[in-house]
């Protein structure tokens, strides 16, 4: 009879859903995807704040342009700001230029009656090299130019030994020509040959470029600072020439951007030359995802780049051709043998007048006047910028054009994609190695701070901590001006509970949703304590609270403990709708931004309801979460503190080297988690940091045996950190980990009566 009647209210919930609000709120109304709601309110909320950012950048800057001087004092804290963007940090090696030779062959790759070609290499990073090609002019050279190619282009099609670049376009042997020192430099390509690990025969359809970019990402590194070093490292070599001339560096497509972020950076860059890169930044995101940079759209767009790079009424220049930058329309189609999971990003859609008005707004703001050029051309550097920048900028193009001869061909220094695979290899070898590193450099960043002499000393040791996390890694939203604006309905009813849907604003564009369940038999006056429920990847807040059938992975664990007693919240997490919400990702980190951002402001709103209840025990909120809800539940709570105990349920890991290992099938490096990486987080918090700022807050672990998103070896190596603080904390008794036979799922054993005991609700007889 009993079982009857509840089923006779689940059939009738529908029309007792229309008119039954939870007492205190509006009914709630519509029948729309509340989750599609609110993502599409993530990405609203984020075009609308890269378009203010743009705006506001001025606020970050105090430019002196009254002199060259003045100047580079006045930008040098945007400059520094910009460098550990990029991931400029490491110091260089001393710098030596080695002409690659053979036993067989010399390292002379071809030449004319006015310069010669040399296969070159020369130091950078400790076990990073660069290589490319070296022009030497016959005579003393008039110029030092570092010639960058767009990264599918090779060194020897930009000096035109080697098939694939227009004539027009080979600007390297075209600066030759003009008397130039010409050094270029190979990029990484947007191919996916090498992208994955031979070792375990995983691979992936991940361009080189963004392979690197996943895994430099997290320690604080990215591709393009890798390349940037190198040309810097080729300025250090050119610089210390003996005749000296200046240093100028060009570049195309890839290369103009490689071009500009070094100039922005190093002031011995004389003149700057850019073709097929300058435009307006807003849609950062549809480009390829190894452009994507941390901050970098509330500081700068390209105009503030070339800003840097130039000085007021200084003999710095800064010079921009328009070109069609070069096609690309996502990465390569996966192929057999490997998987997919690539994000996705392409070039060509920048139009000509946003070039053009992108780089107007740099001649406005700067005033540099007569110190700035800017062409329209068909190719890269066509004309090779011929204005007279020099004195004897007219000879020069003479000169050019009495010198324009095919090279004569000797050899090809091996074949270029063995020169690929090393460059390629020899980035990742180095990002690899910085997991060696950095539990040291979280030692002295966070560790050492930690002050565990009391309760009270820890707290407060914990707070620049807190906030460093929150607003360095995490990314912070301003204070919300929205009122709560709760809006409920009546789900279904059960003997023990009843279930609300329940909507509130966390601003004007992005809103809270989650279930709300309420146990039957609540006194008056009585406060109980809340557990939040939290879903995983693609996962709805009915998946963990389903009174039908306890559902795959979650076991309905929600429906249980409200069973139990407890009041429990399910709330909606944006990870959801797949690239959908990826993309809003992509949005969020060029304005130092994350979507955990949006999590941690959505569960303070939600606490800010949820204790106003009458029922719930303000004192005793707890957070549970499986899978990406586990993600969540290392982060919010070190953040929110409201949170009274957190529970990591089947993520719980040795984060970092989860993220950028290749010697597991699970690394998030053959995925299509693209979105998963979190600037300079392997340098400042992994998950045993993260657990830290938990305490002294109870915090669990359960984790089965056979769960494949991690090793029972490496979850047990990062809990032992935890174990170890709490216990030098005195605080030992408040924390735990379960271990069991099974996989992905809520075990809900050891987890529950961690609950009973630490919220103190009696455990059920």
């Amino acid at each position: 009879m009993r079982y009857f009647l509840s089923l006779l209210l689940l059939v009738f919930t529908p029309i007792l859903a229309l008119t039954q609000p939870l007492p205190g709120t509006k009914l709630l109304e519509g029948k729309q995807d509340f989750a599609k709601d609110m993502v599409d309110g993530i990405h609203r909320y984020l075009d609308k704040a890269t378009e203010q950012a743009a705006k506001d950048r001025a606020k970050l800057w105090n430019v002196d342009l009254t002199s060259p001087v003045a100047f580079d004092k006045s930008v040098l804290p945007n400059r520094e700001r910009f460098r550990k963007m990029i991931g400029v940090v490491d110091a260089r090696l001393p710098v030596t230029m080695t002409k690659i030779t053979t036993t067989e062959q010399s390292s002379l790759v071809a030449e004319t009656k006015h310069y010669k070609v040399f296969a070159v290499r020369w130091p950078v990073l400790a076990g990073m090299n660069a290589e490319g090609l070296l022009l030497e002019p016959t005579g003393q050279a008039k110029a030092n130019a570092v010639a960058i190619p767009d990264a599918d282009w090779t060194p020897e099609q930009l000096v035109g030994v080697s098939p694939g670049v227009p004539r027009d376009s080979q600007f390297a042997r075209r600066l030759a020509e003009d008397g130039y020192r010409v050094l270029v430099p190979t990029l990484i390509n947007r191919n996916d040959e090498y992208s994955g690990s031979s070792r375990i025969g995983r691979f992936t359809n991940q361009p080189h470029r963004e392979f690197i970019y996943r895994m430099a990402f997290q320690m604080g590194r990215h591709v393009i600072g890798y390349e940037v070093q190198k040309v810097l490292a080729a300025v250090d070599w050119l610089t210390k020439a003996t005749d000296s001339p200046p240093v100028e560096v060009w570049g195309y497509g890839e290369g103009g951007l490689i071009a500009l972020y070094s100039a922005a950076i190093d002031t011995r860059i004389r003149h700057t030359y850019i073709s097929g890169y300058v435009n307006n930044r807003n849609e950062l995101h549809k480009e390829p995802i190894y452009r994507n940079v941390f901050g970098l759209l509330k500081e700068f767009g390209d105009a503030e780049l070339l800003m840097l790079a130039g000085a007021p009424n200084s003999a710095r220049t800064v010079n921009v051709e328009y070109a069609k930058e070069p096609a690309v329309t996502g990465p390569p189609a996966p192929r057999k043998g490997r998987s997919g999971g690539a994000a996705p990003g392409t070039l060509g859609f920048a139009g000509a007048n946003s070039v053009f008005a992108e780089f107007d707004r740099f001649r406005k703001a700067t005033k540099f006047a007569g110190k700035s050029l800017t062409t329209f051309a068909s190719g890269p550097f066509t004309d090779l910028m011929d204005a007279p920048i020099d004195a004897d900028g007219l000879q020069r193009a003479k000169l050019r054009t009495e010198r324009s001869t095919e090279p004569k061909e000797l050899r090809l220094d091996s074949d270029p994609n063995d020169r690929q695979k090393r460059q390629f290899n020899e980035a990742v070898s180095y990002t690899q190695n910085l997991l060696g590193t950095a539990p040291t450099k979280r030692q002295q960043s966070f560790w050492s701070k930690l002050d565990t002499s009391s309760l009270d000393a820890l707290k407060k040791s914990q707070e620049p901590l807190r906030q460093a996390f929150h607003e360095n890694i995490i990314g912070k939203l301003p204070e919300s001006k929205s009122p709560l604006n709760p809006r409920t309905r009546l789900m279904y009813e059960t003997p023990k509970y009843k279930a609300y849907e329940v909507v509130l604003d966390l601003n004007e564009d992005v809103i809270c949703h989650g279930i709300l369940l309420v146990p039957t038999g609540i006194k008056p006056g009585e406060r109980r304590p809340v557990v939040v429920c939290q879903h995983g990847l693609e996962g709805r807040p009915s998946d963990v609270c389903n009174p039908k059938t306890k559902t795959q992975y979650y076991n309905s664990f929600g429906t249980q403990l409200a069973e139990r007693g407890f009041v429990v919240f399910a709330p909606q997490n944006p990870y959801i709708f797949q690239n959908y919400f990826r993309q809003a990702v992509r949005k969020a980190n060029p304005l130092g931004l994350s979507l955990y951002t949006f999590i941690v402001a959505q569960h303070d709103r939600i606490l800010d309801w949820l204790v106003t209840l009458d029922f719930v025990d303000p004192a005793r909120i707890a957070y549970y979460g499986l899978s990406y809800g586990g993600k969540v539940a290392m982060r919010i709570p070190s953040i929110v503190t409201r949170y009274c105990l957190s529970i990591c349920s089947g993520d719980f890991n040795e984060w970092i080297w989860k993220n950028i290992n290749l010697d597991w099938q699970g690394s998030y490096m053959f995925t299509g988690e693209y979105e998963m990486y979190e600037f300079d987080l392997g340098n400042t918090f992994n998950y045993a940091e993260m657990a830290a700022l938990i305490a002294p807050r109870p915090f669990m672990v359960e984790r089965g045996h056979s769960d494949g998103v991690g090793l029972d070896e490496y979850v047990a190596f990062e809990y032992a950190k935890v174990r170890r603080f709490y216990a030098q904390a005195g605080i030992g008794n408040r924390t735990e980990i379960e271990f069991f036979i099974g996989g992905h799922v809520i075990q809900g054993q050891g987890t529950f009566a961690f609950l009973h005991r630490h919220l103190s609700w009696p455990a059920a007889k």
